[in-house]
């Protein structure tokens, strides 16, 4: 009704009605067929919408039905790469922290190697000196038993004996240049 309306509106804005506002038959017959064209184009408009509309809802259920299928493929790519990915990350968790525990122990290490060197370079000083407060306690203890025998000579001999042990004694010193 309302587009009969709108095309009599239009027919009297176009001049087409008769000018007493009564419509001939034939204008009425026009009018109709114009109409049911109208009605025609405009139920195969909704048609071709409809049949668009089908297809793209289909279209949207393949689609959908694909990203299902492809999320499921994905899903199994990561459950058969997830135990990789996983063991992958926990060996590098663990050789991260075995390099972190290393770090502390290497710089230990250096540390003790120098206090080693050290304690080594010390000993070898001491050893030396030892064999040379031994070497001298030796010399010392064998002119104690040099002095001690030349005493002994001295209680054993007579004054005579004594004096040229006492030269002896003087000539030796002063060849082994201790006496000057």
């Amino acid at each position: 009704m309302e587009t009969q309306q709108t095309l009599m509106q239009s027919g009297q804005m176009s001049g087409s009605l008769s000018f007493n506002g009564i419509m001939t038959k034939e204008e009425e017959e026009m009018s109709k067929s114009a109409l049911l064209t109208f009605r025609a184009k405009e139920e195969e408009i909704e048609k071709k919408k409809m049949e668009v509309k089908e297809r793209v809802q289909a279209q949207l259920g393949r689609i959908e039905e694909e990203t299902r299928r492809l999320a499921t493929i994905r899903e199994e790519l990561d459950a058969l790469a997830d135990p990789m990915r996983k063991e992958v990350s926990l060996v590098r968790k663990k050789v991260d922290a075995v390099n972190k525990e290393l770090k502390p122990l290497g710089q230990t290490c250096q540390k003790k190697e120098r206090e080693y060197k050290e304690a080594l370079e010390a000993f070898n000083e001491k050893n030396k000196e030892k064999v040379q407060l031994i070497t001298r306690l030796m010399e010392r203890e064998s002119k104690n038993e040099e002095a001690g025998r030349a005493e002994q000579e001295l209680r054993n001999t007579t004054h005579s004996d004594w004096l040229y042990y006492v030269i002896f004694l003087l000539v030796r010193l002063a060849f082994d240049g201790r006496f000057y």
